[in-house]
Parts: C-alpha cells; sequence; structure tokens
C-alpha cells in the first residue's frame, strides 16, 4: 500500500475529475474507475477491482461511492479512504448546490415548471429501468421474487421501510439455516441485522418543525440502511420528508431525484438538492454529510468482517433478502409517484417512450432528460401561447 503524499494528489485529482464528469449513475461510475484504476493506472489488479467492488455491494450505502472510497483506501490508506470519497463527493455537491439554488430563485417561472413537467416522466423511466436491470440479477429464486412481491405489497399498505428491509432479511436468513439444519452460521447473520437495526433506531426523528439536526438523522439513517440501487432512496425519502414529515411534496421529491439524475457524481446527491431547498447551504451541507458519512465509517469498519460474511450462508441469504425487499420498496414508490408524474397523455406517452429506449438501446439518461426537458419547454411555450 502506498501512502505518499503524492499518492494522495493522484487520488484527489483522480476522483475530482471523475466526480465532476461521471455522469450515467454508478454503472458508469464503476466502469469509468475500472478503466482509470485497472487499465490505464495499474494501481489494482482485475481481480482486485472486484473484490472492493464485492465488498462495497456487501455493506449499506451508494455503491460507486464506497467503490471510490476502498480504492483510496487501499491506494493510500486512512488518508486515501478521506481524500478518495471527498473529492468524488465535492463536485458533484457544488453543482448541485447551484442548480438548487437556481430552482429556488426560479422555479416558479413557466419556463422552469415546463421543465420539470417534462424531465419526471423520464426520470419514472429510468427508475423504471434500473428496476428491471437489478431485479434480473438480485431476484435468483422463486423464494427471492416472493420476497420482492411481499415487499412491495407491504410497502403498498404503509408498512415501515426499514422493518421491511429487516424482517426480510430475517425470514431469508431463518430459512437458509433450516435447510442447512445447523445453526453454526447463526454468528455472522444474526450480528448484522440488530447492527443495521440499532443504527437505524439512533437515526430516527419525531415528526418535528424542519431543523439542522433532524434533517442531518433523516438523511444518516437513510445512509446507514439503504441497500441497493441509489433509486431506492426514493422509498426512504418519500415515507420520511414527504408522509411523515411535509417537509416536501411529491413534486419536489421527484424534481430533487431529477436533478441528481443529470448531475455527474452519486446519486445521493439528491440530499443536497433537497437539504438547500429546505435550508440554503447550511442544510445542503448537513445532508450531505448525513447521507455519505455511513459510507466512510462502513468502509473502514467492513475489512475485517466481510470475509466472515462471503462465508456465511446464512449472512449471504439475509443480504440478499434485503436486497430484493428493497427492489419491492422501489416498485411501489415508483407507482405512487408515477401518479404525480404522469398527469396527461403527453407525460404518459414520453415516459413510455423512454422506457422503451432505455431497455432496448441503453442510451445515457442523461441525454433523455434534457430531450424531455426541451420537450417540457416547448409544452409550455405552446400552453402559453394558446393562452
Amino acid at each position: 500500500m502506498a501512502s505518499g503524499g503524492g499518492d494522495l494528489l493522484e487520488l484527489a485529482g483522480l476522483f475530482l475529475k471523475l466526480g465532476t464528469t461521471a455522469f450515467g449513475g454508478p454503472a458508469a461510475h464503476i466502469a469509468m474507475m475500472e478503466e482509470e484504476v485497472v487499465r490505464l493506472r495499474g494501481w489494482l489488479t482485475h481481480a482486485e477491482f472486484l473484490d472492493l467492488l464485492g465488498a462495497a455491494n456487501l455493506i449499506p450505502g451508494p455503491n460507486s461511492t464506497e467503490l471510490a472510497i476502498h480504492i483510496g483506501h487501499r491506494r493510500a490508506g486512512w488518508r486515501g479512504l478521506l481524500v478518495a470519497g471527498t473529492a468524488f463527493i465535492v463536485p458533484a455537491m457544488l453543482i448541485v448546490t447551484v442548480l438548487a439554488w437556481a430552482y429556488v430563485r426560479y422555479g416558479s417561472l413557466p419556463e422552469a415548471r415546463g421543465l420539470m413537467y417534462g424531465i419526471k416522466p423520464v426520470v419514472i423511466a429510468v427508475v423504471v429501468q434500473a428496476l428491471w436491470m437489478l431485479s434480473r440479477t438480485a431476484v435468483r429464486s422463486w423464494r427471492l421474487g416472493i420476497v420482492a412481491v411481499a415487499a412491495a405489497i407491504a410497502s403498498a399498505m404503509g408498512a415501515p421501510e426499514l422493518e421491511v428491509l429487516l424482517f426480510a432479511g430475517a425470514v431469508l436468513a431463518f430459512v437458509q439455516l433450516l435447510a442447512r439444519r445447523s445453526r453454526d452460521e447463526l454468528g455472522p447473520a444474526g450480528g448484522l441485522l440488530p447492527l443495521v437495526g440499532s443504527t437505524a433506531a439512533g437515526a430516527g426523528v419525531a415528526a418535528i418543525p424542519f431543523g439542522l439536526w433532524p434533517l442531518f438523522l433523516v438523511f444518516l439513517k437513510v445512509g446507514a440502511v439503504l441497500f441497493g440501487s441509489g433509486y431506492v432512496l426514493l422509498a426512504f425519502l418519500r415515507t420520511d420528508l414527504v408522509e411523515r414529515l411535509h417537509w416536501l411534496t411529491e413534486a419536489q421529491l421527484l424534481e430533487a431525484v431529477a436533478v441528481g439524475q443529470v448531475t455527474p457524481g452519486p446519486v445521493f446527491t439528491t440530499a443536497t438538492f433537497i437539504g438547500y431547498i429546505l435550508g440554503g447551504t447550511p442544510a445542503a451541507l448537513t445532508a450531505t454529510a448525513g447521507i455519505f458519512l455511513p459510507a466512510f465509517v462502513y468502509v473502514a469498519a467492513s475489512g475485517p468482517l466481510l470475509p466472515h460474511l462471503r462465508r456465511s450462508p446464512a449472512a449471504g441469504a439475509a443480504l440478499d433478502g434485503v436486497i430484493v425487499a428493497s427492489l419491492g420498496l422501489m416498485a411501489t414508490v415508483t407507482w405512487q409517484l408515477g401518479q404525480s408524474a404522469l398527469v396527461d397523455p403527453l407525460t404518459t406517452c414520453l415516459a413510455a417512450l423512454s422506457a422503451f429506449l432505455l431497455l432496448r438501446y441503453k442510451p445515457n439518461s442523461a441525454w433523455l432528460v434534457g430531450v424531455g426537458a426541451l420537450i417540457g419547454l416547448m409544452a409550455a411555450s405552446w400552453t402559453t401561447i394558446s393562452k
């Protein structure tokens, strides 16, 4: 492991570049990191890179950000961990903050409403595509399929997201233990779920007026327990910020996700946008710190634990359960948010066409969001002219 100042500067330069230019979501981020650190720089072998990617997939939080943190730690130790993660997050955070300022300053203009009118249906299509692709990988058996459907139904009926995830993981771990007829594997699995539960319990907040501390706790909880795609973020934020605390409307939540989608870097910078529109720059920094802090802690702490989790069938089954349940939550919230985004034949057609293009041809979603924004502007102009 290297640890010199030159290595820290190299890490900072690389991840500042990626944080500024890495469009396209986690899959694109991971591909760009592989090209930079394996093929171009030779910092890792392909096998080592895949090991770090697997480690990132085994812990909650934003996978591509955690992979950046892992690479920094492997390259330059603790200082590298902090430098790589921060450098990857900060450019996206700054870009989103500027867009949030523009949204707050000009969001009431007809042109801004037109932009969001066209963008939101495309965002729904992007989430549908992510859900489909993730489901093909994650739902590998009929048991996992049943858990995913049950999680979606439970969420639609109002069950809290965290309890759904924990229950799904516990059930599949128990099924795995029964199948093996042995309790030898209970330790790693049993240790994992209470850890997640206690973290979330400490981060929970009551329905209270907006403030920086409760905002921090909301996003800390999300960063601490969210498995799967960054789009699962929708389910948690809708429950906490829209339904329970009433700090956001569903339209504002979709607009925040849209901004996270069209900007480079982590999708979790949606938190930055939400924080800014709720309380300006201090709230933007608070929300960003809350949602990303667990990623640094998990990467730093997971090294000794991950080999045991890999060898434990029960722990693996628990993680599988959490992941497919998160997809069920994602499906439910996509349906619910779709009702506020698909408001007429034009938005419905735009969402359907976007979904078809994404699933069939897999274009960069940022381009589709741009086209949706243009269509929204044209529709707003036509409405104004008609009036």
